[in-house]
């Protein structure tokens, strides 16, 4: 399942079997802010987040952004896998 970035609704996306999983941000300036990240319920637990949160932040880097993550999960992810912070 790939994750698709769409640019006009702020976010990216993750197409399951029981919905679009997506994680939200916002850009200011060099920054892209995570705000929001939410799973379809019936795909809760299966590392669908962890995917869509590990591919929108390496694709955040590739586009020479840095990752600010300002919701729970997102604050999770970079914590467990610090190479994503940037302080």
């Amino acid at each position: 399942m790939p994750v698709t970035h769409n640019a006009a609704l702020g976010r990216y996306e993750l197409e399951t079997e029981h919905g679009v999983a997506v994680a939200v941000y916002r850009q200011q300036g060099d920054r892209l802010i995570f705000t929001h990240t939410e799973v379809p319920p019936l795909d809760e637990g299966r590392g669908i987040g962890t995917q869509l949160v590990r591919e929108a932040l390496d694709d955040t880097h590739r586009r020479g952004f840095k990752i600010v993550p300002a919701c729970s999960f997102v604050v999770d992810f970079v914590r467990r896998y610090p190479e994503y912070a940037d302080a």
